[in-house]
């Protein structure tokens, strides 16, 4: 099949506008859920309580031994059948960024272990509350030391998106796949999504970096 640029030049819009948008909705509001979640499961799994400690680490586990497409058409098929239901959008938003806190919550405990005993010691010593330690201690020296390590994974939610096709919702390459399908040419619209996934996924990676270079810097 001859490449036709005319057409490609035709299928470029809609792929750079429509598809592009929810991708990035569903990227960073993924990443938004995945990184608070994410520290919440890391403080469940630090909790004082045994029973806390197991059922999170059972959960984290479960979560991260199963396949991803499965949990999105876990929420978007099964949970209704319980009262439970969002839009297909919302359903994408919420099964990436619960799959991915699972990931960026043993990022966050990385970080935390990193902080210098002489802090937590410190602190005690300062008599400061529990809940100030952590929050004007512990989280400010630890989170700042995995912002790389948290921006890798957003860049792998970025490329989980296409998943979300399976239940209807259509970002770069769900976009490509109904133009191609349409017209019953393929190569033009699914190159020009692949393109486009290439300058996201670079162009993260660059600030990645930039990242990785003020964290150490800072240090």
């Amino acid at each position: 099949m001859v490449w036709d640029w005319q057409y490609a030049w035709d299928v470029f819009p809609d792929i750079a506008i429509n598809g592009l948008r929810i991708t990035l909705v569903a990227t960073v509001l993924g990443s938004l859920v995945a990184y608070a979640l994410g520290l919440v499961l890391a403080l469940l799994r630090r909790s004082r309580f045994t029973l806390v400690r197991t059922a999170t680490w059972g959960f984290v586990e479960f979560v991260r031994s199963t396949p991803l497409l499965v949990q999105i058409f876990f929420f978007f098929f099964v949970l209704p059948d319980f009262g439970v239901q969002f839009d297909p959008l919302t359903t994408g938003v919420i099964a990436l960024g619960l799959h991915y806190a699972t990931y960026t919550a043993e990022v966050y405990r990385a970080g935390i272990e990193a902080v210098p005993r002489g802090q937590w010691d410190a602190a005690v010593a300062l008599s400061l509350p529990r809940v100030r330690t952590w929050t004007a201690v512990i989280l400010p020296q630890a989170v700042p030391r995995v912002l790389p390590a948290l921006g890798n994974y957003t860049i792998s939610m970025l490329k989980e998106t296409p998943l979300l096709l399976m239940i209807g919702v259509l970002d770069i390459v769900g976009v490509a796949n109904q133009l191609g399908s349409r017209a019953f040419r393929y190569v033009e619209p699914i190159t020009i999504a692949g393109v486009l996934f290439l300058v996201l996924s670079y162009a993260a990676s660059l600030l990645v970096r930039w990242m990785e270079r003020r964290v150490r810097y800072a240090h």
